[in-house]
């Protein structure tokens, strides 16, 4: 069979992956407790195939994963279409985009009608229950099974239908908790997001709010419940286009059916009932933990003959999430800079997290005169950035401009952070902003959802050269100890348990006080991180970078040696961010060893997984 990048269903896409010898069927029972996570995992990090457990313990139906487990898999899935929707994603922001390429135009006509979504009447499904599905439990301590790639669909009752419908991925607990089984599930979303506003309209009209979960289907439509999209387009036109054949649905009980979608699970939001839903092994690397959301109760639980149930594991980044963040950039990064002005280059990175740590450079027209010129436009994006949809949860942002020297491209992180630490004032270019929003599932903050953020602008010529190694004077330290060099400019010091944060503060004092007396230069170490163990964490730049940014709030863990406020300005001689782990932190995600253990024979001579590995390194 050949494909022509417009598949029916997931089944088809996972034929044709395993044509290009993109996927590896498991046809030993694998129990869905642990075990498939850990071996999703495990083939992930060693940027494996496409896996297919033909044999799910306790389940009659087949699950698949890591499907997108890398770019060029995933750019293969939409190798048709990707560049199309590219540019009509452009010409939806921006009609002139029709004007000034007529002739491409026409030429997209055809394709662009893809877009349409297209009701059907033949529903395809059976049904069964939630006990019948793959119930996946991710990590040991998560709450139950969860719905990883979900494809969450609701409708605006006030105009309803599919042209104001919203498709967004919030995670889903089967089982578990307080739910009541194969009567109740738990949907994790906040009330600002489109299913959110739903709600509430449902809620004021004082009518049912009805909500239709889509798992599986044409890989584009798990691509669509991510995408940030122009208001003119829909998620269900997106998929349309990226799948390249119309989404079909169907209404049954006056819910939307997906009628390619492997499974749809059907059901009313509980007006004023809460659940706790949690913990959860999420993307930043630790659980969220159990706090009151949504229920659904559940009507139905459809599924097609041929159904897949596909699922994926977050954890620490990078992850097979990682590359829906790449994949997005690619097809509307060019948005932000249309939507902030003067903003040039944007980074979000994944390996602290995505929201944790931003990169960015723009233009710095106000003060070209100046001989010692400084921070001034780029501030006034930084501000924009900050009000700019999901870059408004960033807690750290380092933004510069060129000046005398080209500036790295954003995605290049460790030498951008580097021309940024050459050349930043630490008496003038440190921003502060106090009792922020910032991501739910980041626990670094004085409560959930809450916490601060931290701009450093920097703009000029060079301050200072960087060092790169730890002196003798440096190694003499004891009230933080062991330093190491992550890489120029980024000294590393291992510091007892965290205690307190009146603690922390007479230790930084210790520290002001030792450099003092032993006379120390830390003037090429314009960024100091105090950690549980500089060791790991200098190993890697990303260990550095997963550590620095997830578990430090702005206001309460960053510190400054001899600091003093100046007018409202925070100045000091060297930064210094606190990384330990605090008592409000989450728990950090821990694989089972057992389960390690026992996935181990996969991938050892004989094993299903062996072949395949054996042959890429060929």
């Amino acid at each position: 069979m050949i494909f022509q990048n417009s598949y029916s269903s997931l089944k088809e896409a996972l034929l044709d992956l395993e044509q290009h010898s993109e996927l590896v069927r498991l046809k030993t029972e694998v129990d869905s407790y642990l075990e498939m996570a850990a071996i999703h995992l495990r083939v992930n990090e060693m940027q494996g195939p496409a896996l297919w457990f033909e044999n799910v313990k306790n389940s009659r139906f087949s699950a698949a994963s890591n499907i997108f487990g890398t770019y060029e898999r995933a750019k293969f899935l939409f190798r048709d279409t990707f560049h199309k929707t590219e540019w009509l994603i452009k010409a939806f922001k921006n009609p002139s985009e029709v004007f000034q390429n007529p002739l491409k135009s026409v030429k997209y006509i055809p394709f662009a009608l893809k877009a349409l979504p297209k009701r059907v009447s033949n529903i395809p499904h059976l049904t069964c229950h939630i006990t019948d599905l793959p119930l996946i439990h991710h990590w040991p301590k998560d709450g139950g099974a969860f719905v990883t790639l979900p494809q969450v669909y609701s409708e605006n009752v006030e105009q309803p239908g599919i042209w104001n419908s919203n498709l967004g991925m919030y995670r889903i607990q089967l089982t578990g908790n307080e739910y009541i089984l194969n009567k109740e599930i738990g949907l994790h979303y906040q009330l600002h997001r489109g299913i959110g506003i739903h709600q509430q309209i449902a809620k004021n009209k004082k009518v049912p709010f009805k909500v239709s979960i889509f798992v599986g289907g044409p890989p584009a439509h798990t691509l669509a419940a991510v995408m940030p999209l122009p208001e003119s387009m829909t998620e269900l036109m997106f998929a349309g286009l990226l799948a390249n054949r119309r989404f079909r649905y169907a209404y049954k009980n006056n819910y939307c059916i997906s009628t390619d979608a492997d499974f749809v699970i059907t059901g009313e939001v509980i007006d004023g009932l809460l659940k706790p839903e949690g913990p959860f092994g999420d993307h930043l690397g630790y659980y969220s933990l159990q706090h009151p959301f949504p229920v659904l109760k559940v009507e139905s639980v459809y599924y097609r003959k041929d159904a897949v149930w596909p699922f994926t594991v977050v954890g620490r980044p990078p992850q097979e999430d990682s590359i829906f963040g790449k994949i997005i950039h690619e097809l509307t990064g060019w948005a932000a800079q249309k939507e902030v002005y003067g903003l040039k280059d944007l980074y979000a990175v994944d390996e602290a997290g995505v929201h944790p740590l931003l990169l960015a450079t723009g233009s710095e027209r106000y003060t070209p005169y100046l001989d010692n010129p400084e921070p001034s436009e780029i501030i006034t994006i930084a501000h924009h950035i900050m009000g700019t949809g999901q870059l408004s949860l960033l807690k750290y942002l380092f933004i510069t401009a060129e000046y005398d020297e080209k500036v790295p491209r954003c995605y290049q992180v460790k030498e951008f952070i580097q021309y940024v630490l050459e050349r930043i004032d630490l008496n003038r270019d440190v921003h502060f902003y106090t009792n922020t929003p910032i991501d739910t599932l980041d626990y670094s903050g004085a409560g959930l959802n809450r916490g601060s953020k931290l701009v450093l602008a920097a703009y000029g010529s060079k301050k200072r050269n960087l060092c790169r190694e730890a002196n003798e004077k440096i190694s003499s330290l004891q009230t933080f100890f062991n330093p190491k060099v992550v890489f120029p400019g980024v000294l590393v010091l291992q510091g007892n348990v965290f205690k307190n944060y009146e603690t922390t503060q007479n230790e930084i004092k210790k520290l002001e006080q030792e450099i003092k007396e032993k006379n120390i230069d830390l003037n090429g170490f314009p960024l100091i991180v105090i950690t549980d163990d500089s060791e790991w964490v200098s190993q890697h730049i990303n260990n550095w970078l997963w550590v620095t940014f997830t578990r430090s709030n702005p206001v309460t863990d960053v510190y400054g040696l001899n600091e003093k406020i100046i007018h409202h300005s925070f100045v000091m001689d060297n930064l210094i961010i606190d990384a330990r782990i605090k008592p409000h932190h989450a728990p950090v995600l821990e694989k089972d060893p057992a389960v390690e253990k026992k996935i181990d024979k996969l991938f050892s001579k004989g094993g299903e997984l062996y072949e395949w590995f054996t042959q890429k390194r060929k």
